[in-house]
């Protein structure tokens, strides 16, 4: 048997296969390329899931502010609107001067709303649309016709009928104080010049109705120019990208925000109309500044600019206006008028170029000068005027008043009383600081007569400066002022007192509880034994004012201070009360006048007219109404005696040039001429002016010399409607003699004589010669 040897072959293959049966297969490795295009579609997938996030976010913001209020919008406050009816007393002369101060254009014929032409009897006025308190009225093309007693006749041309009345729209005032820098008017996209709309889309964005936010042809555009030209000058930026950038992002020059710049407006695109869009890009953009807020809106950049409403600017006036986008202050047409002509010119000439001008058209427009306003306004603010109308707002309408929520607010503001009583106080008061010192302050309250309608206010020698208003807050004493309410209440017992009444004029002493003494005295220094009534009141006296008050008694004088609208717990109840011993604002004397002038009828002093919310809701309405408060024949007999104050006692100076208006007032005095008060009565209004030093230091004016001399320049400007006092029935007129210095009336009945020959009717009466030089009538 032979011995087989094991092979060597197969004991190699053992132990080759073993750790090959043990090891796992590795698979083959990818390539970089591989490698990168996975880990870019997973970024892609994270890109695209952030950018839908933030697409989610972006659109709900977009949508929680267009699809709400989108601005912040300032309460637009405006001035009193004016009624004219056939049969009112308004003259020729204050309707034009109206409408110039609301900027209407005087054309030899009119074509246009906010243009006007005159004759000496007649007025052909296109009065402009506009939202009044109680909804909205289109434009009125009439003719209004007047005689010397005022309107007669309202024609509306465009029908041939006659018209009832007409109201003639506020001046826009300004805006109230609010939380937001920014102030705008907000204007609906259809009320816009579709020649604004051309020229802004011609230069900004001409493709604007045709890409979907965005526009790469824009962007290509823009950088090629840019290239040719070396610099930056031209942007490729579309109108929906700039309202973007505005309405939801900073101004800072980065990449990312110029990537939600551009998602931004894709997703406005999609949401929104393009009108929509245009709309808010019309009263978003930027134009300016005014007082330190930003202008934004082309609504409000036409009233900056030019005064006037968007609607009636020229075309030329239209293209600077689009011109001023690229850079408000760059192209400031007061700073850098060349500039802003360039730029205006470049447009015009390129709307030629499209065909929305002709070439004559072109020629016309470009020839102009740019017609802007003298300096950049909004109209000038009337800072004290502003802080009553607030004060009334906050009472009377509380919290449903949000000054960032576009509400409409109506004043009772006269701007032509406003302008022209500013004017005066600036002027007058620099003259009169030659003599009172530099540091002479002011202040005016002017109201109507009737209504207690505030017409006017000024705070300050400075009246377009906020700062402490005299008017509302500086209580002063009063002097003289003092003196019609204490004849009032003697006149209100007509059995005991009327103006022929004698009044003792001698030295008085009175002892007080202490044993201190008051000697009151004249001004001038003089006794005159006794007085009649009408002339203590007319000439000021003194002595005979206080022998009058102590003979009613205090709390008599008190109480009628009280009717008239004064609060008694600012009264104290001493003898020197009768001489205006005691302080009030020029408010406040105001307000005492007025019920005294309008026949003892209290009507509240009041700013405010109406609050209307931008959606036409009324929030507040002010109906004028009055009270009688005091006898109408004694107010009457008071006003009577104001008006001799006028004729021949201390306000004559006034009736030296308008002796025609027949006017009532009172100049009041104080202790070392410390206050210069004039409280001066038209058919119109009651102004009262106050001046004098802060520091209450002496002025050297007494109220002749100081605060009559405002009242005449500003009522000589304004023009006064004659103050014409109604008879009452229960008043007599009685002839009278002067004897020694009085009135005589003992021969005459009560009962109210026949005017027609009253020198005979002396003769046969009282059995006496024709008192030829003595006679006349107590009642002119």
């Amino acid at each position: 048997m032979t011995k087989q040897t094991p092979k060597k072959t197969t004991s190699r293959t053992r132990k080759s296969s073993t750790p090959a049966a043990k090891k796992k297969k590795t698979p083959p490795s990818k390539g970089w390329g591989k490698k990168l295009l996975s880990l870019g579609f997973k970024l892609g997938l994270v890109g695209i899931a952030a950018l839908a996030i933030l697409g989610i976010y972006l659109d709900g913001k977009i949508r929680d502010r267009f699809d709400g209020q989108i601005w912040q919008l300032p309460a637009v406050v405006y001035g009193r609107i004016l009624h004219l009816a056939p049969g009112d007393s308004v003259d020729i002369t204050t309707l034009k001067r109206e409408l110039d101060l609301l900027n209407y254009n005087k054309v030899r014929s009119p074509t246009r709303a906010g243009e006007y032409s005159a004759s000496k009897t007649r007025v052909e006025i296109i009065r402009r649309p506009f939202e009044f308190e109680d909804g909205p009225e289109s434009a009125q093309h009439v003719m209004l016709t007047f005689d010397a007693q005022g309107v007669t006749s309202i024609k509306q041309l465009d029908s041939g009928k006659q018209r009832g009345y007409l109201r003639i729209e506020p001046k826009l005032l300004g805006m109230m104080e609010s939380n937001t820098d920014e102030q705008r008017i907000f204007m609906p996209r259809e009320r816009f010049p579709e020649f604004l709309v051309d020229a802004l889309l011609t230069t900004e964005d001409r493709d604007f109705y045709h890409h979907d936010g965005v526009s790469p042809l824009a962007i290509a555009r823009a950088m090629v120019v840019n290239l040719k030209a070396g610099r930056t000058v031209q942007g490729g930026s579309t109108l929906t990208q700039q309202l973007a950038k505005n309405l939801f992002l900073t101004r800072d020059r980065t990449l990312w925000r110029k990537v939600q710049e551009a998602y931004i407006a894709i997703i406005l695109d999609y949401r929104y109309s393009k009108d929509r869009i245009l709309e808010a890009y019309l009263n978003e953009v930027y134009l300016g500044q005014a007082r330190g807020q930003a202008v934004h809106g082309f609504p409000l950049g036409a009233r900056l600019y030019f005064g006037r409403p968007i609607e009636e600017l020229r075309i030329d006036q239209l293209a600077m206006l689009v011109g001023t986008v690229k850079g408000p202050s760059y192209y400031n047409p007061w700073r850098h008028p060349e500039r802003a002509q360039e730029r205006r010119d470049l447009i015009l000439r390129m709307m030629m170029e499209n065909g929305v001008l002709t070439a004559n058209q072109y020629a016309q427009a470009a020839a102009r000068k740019l017609d802007v306003q003298k300096s950049p306004s909004l109209n000038s603010r009337q800072p004290a005027y502003f802080e009553q109308l607030t004060r009334e707002i906050r009472e009377r309408v509380g919290s449903d008043f949000n000054p960032e929520s576009g509400l409409r607010v109506f004043s009772t503001l006269d701007p032509l009383s406003q302008s022209l009583i500013e004017k005066t106080v600036v002027n007058k008061v620099k003259a009169l600081k030659k003599v009172a010192g530099e540091e002479l302050e002011a202040a005016v309250v002017i109201a109507d007569r009737q209504s207690g309608e505030i017409r006017a206010m000024v705070g300050g020698s400075r009246p377009g400066y906020a700062g402490f208003n005299r008017a509302l807050n500086g209580s002063r004493q009063i002097g003289s002022l003092s003196k019609p309410a204490v004849y009032l209440a003697a006149l209100s017992q007509p059995d005991k007192y009327n103006l022929a009444t004698p009044l003792d004029d001698k030295p008085l002493v009175l002892k007080g509880d202490q044993g201190s003494e008051w000697r009151p005295r004249n001004y001038d220094r003089k006794y005159r034994g006794q007085v009649p009534l009408l002339q203590a009141l007319a000439h000021s006296y003194n002595i005979p004012t206080v022998n009058l008050g102590l003979a009613l008694g205090l709390d008599k004088v008190v109480s009628t201070f009280n009717d008239l609208g004064v609060n008694p717990d600012q009264i104290t109840r001493v003898p020197s009360l009768l001489l205006g011993a005691f302080t009030l604002t020029p408010m406040e004397v105001t307000q005492m006048f007025q019920t005294l002038g309008s026949g003892g009828r209290k009507a509240e002093l009041t700013a405010l007219r109406a609050v209307v919310t931008l959606e036409g809701q009324v929030l507040y309405r002010n109906w004028p109404k009055s009270s009688q408060t005091l006898p109408e024949q004694a107010s009457w007999l008071t006003m009577y005696a104001m008006k001799h104050v006028v004729k021949e006692g201390t306000a004559r100076y006034l009736n030296t040039s308008l002796a025609w208006a027949s006017l009532a007032g009172k100049t009041g005095t104080t202790d070392k001429n410390r206050d210069s008060w004039y409280v001066g009565i038209d058919g119109r209004e009651v102004v009262t002016v106050w001046l004098g030093r802060d520091d209450n230091k002496p002025t050297k004016l007494t109220g002749s010399s100081g605060a009559l001399r405002v009242y005449t320049d500003y009522i000589t400007a304004r023009q006064p409607k004659k103050l014409i006092l109604n008879w009452p029935s229960e008043v007599a007129s009685v002839p009278y003699q002067v004897q020694e210095g009085q009135y005589v009336t003992n021969c005459f009945s009560k009962q109210k004589l026949p005017m027609w020959d009253p020198k005979e009717y002396w003769r046969k009466r009282c059995d006496k010669p024709d008192p030829v030089g003595w006679f006349n009538s107590l009642f002119d």
